[in-house]
């Protein structure tokens, strides 16, 4: 999985989150529209240990969570991160925004 976490000033941070193989593609399902580009998920490339230790941290300063992929979104629930009911599905891939 992939992480990356997007600071700005007076803001408070946004977490990328996505399972590798998807970075890098585009999903399209009539108007909608899942793009996984690298600018704005690819980071460091972590394990499920490192992962649960992010949300933790991150939920704690109040971070908002885009995640995408299977693998991302069965740690954010695990974590308790994100409601399963909150999951959404686009042409199979599952993706979530969170804001705490």
């Amino acid at each position: 999985m992939f992480v990356k976490i997007h600071r700005s000033h007076n803001i408070r941070p946004v977490v990328a989150i996505c399972d590798a193989e998807l970075i890098g593609k585009k999903f399209i399902d009539g108007k909608r529209q899942l793009d996984i580009r690298e600018n704005f998920y690819k980071g460091e490339q972590i394990d499920e240990t490192k992962l649960m230790f992010i949300f933790k941290v991150q939920s704690a300063s109040d971070a908002s969570f885009n995640i995408v992929g299977k693998k991302s979104i069965t740690l954010a629930i695990k974590a308790g991160i994100l409601n399963e009911s909150a999951v959404q599905k686009l042409k199979g891939i599952p993706f979530a925004l969170v804001l705490l």
